[in-house]
């Protein structure tokens, strides 16, 4: 098998800021149907939800699928980083399209209370990583969850949501990077396989000609790779962070009760320094 090393995370830390939500509700709506108020008016079916789930079942059934969980627990743990900085505990939570549990295993009871876990591959629930928190699994398609809304008091998912087909607005945020140095463009595609992350739009090629792929393989590396040879893969991650209310966390001052403007923030340290001298 080809090795992975040396490996290159080059990441970009983004500050682990939110809004609080006053209803972080779990609504979901099926392709075609009528779509909650702020959503997207009609679904794109853009992806094969049957054929993901099967991916994601064939790879959680390998023998060693944690060969290729790396880039999982990479992201996993820095969503719980963004978590922990939130001041306060969470009674339940969600993990949506949890895979083996990449989240959770970051996480600890003092934290979360109870971790609820669904996922469309049973073989991955069935494979769940080790965590101390109390877990309920539950095999159900992100894009329909079977939970009422305002059930819970914290919502995550970890690279999920790119393979379902009706998001409510386009991602307008920043990304998180993470570069990964492959031996080349097969061995990119084999741990790709192996994470259950393969193509799985309808209108996919359904075969590669070899001569395509090894021309696809050798521009990639003539163009790309870095000067102990291998080609590098950039792999960009959205990071969105919300939460329901709690009577523990300090409430939002009163419209119009600020003392400084915004055209003033620029001067602040001017404006802390005369307030000192004038004391």
């Amino acid at each position: 098998m080809p090795l992975l090393t040396p490996l290159r995370f080059p990441w970009r830390r983004l500050p682990a800021a939110g809004v609080p939500v006053k209803n972080l509700g779990l609504r979901t709506v099926a392709s075609g149907a009528s779509s909650p108020s702020g959503a997207s008016p009609k679904a794109f079916n853009i992806f094969d939800r049957d054929l993901k789930r099967k991916q994601k079942n064939w790879a959680a059934r390998q023998p060693e699928p944690m060969k290729f969980d790396y880039l999982k627990e990479e992201v996993g743990s820095r969503i719980a980083d963004r978590v922990y900085d939130i001041a306060r505990d969470f009674r339940l939570a969600l993990d949506v399209g949890c895979g083996r549990g990449y989240v959770a295993e970051h996480l600890n009871k003092e934290t979360v209370g109870k971790f609820f876990q669904t996922d469309i591959a049973e073989n991955a629930l069935k494979n769940a990583l080790e965590t101390e928190i109390p877990t309920v699994s539950v095999l159900a398609d992100e894009e329909f969850l079977p939970f009422r809304e305002n059930t819970f008091d914290l919502v995550v998912s970890s690279l999920s949501l790119h393979w379902v087909n009706d998001l409510p607005r386009a991602l307008e945020q920043d990304t998180d990077e993470i570069q990964v140095n492959y031996p080349g463009m097969f061995e990119l595609m084999e741990d790709l396989q192996g994470m259950g992350e393969s193509n799985c739009a309808w209108n996919r090629k359904a075969l590669l000609h070899r001569d395509t792929m090894l021309a696809a393989a050798a521009v990639y590396q003539e163009m790309y790779r870095n000067e102990d040879g291998s080609v590098p893969a950039t792999y960009q991650v959205y990071y969105m962070i919300g939460w329901k209310y709690h009577d523990s966390q300090a409430r939002p001052a009163e419209r119009g009760s600020a003392t400084v403007s915004f055209g003033e923030l620029g001067k602040i340290n001017d404006l802390m320094s005369q307030g000192k001298k004038s004391q």
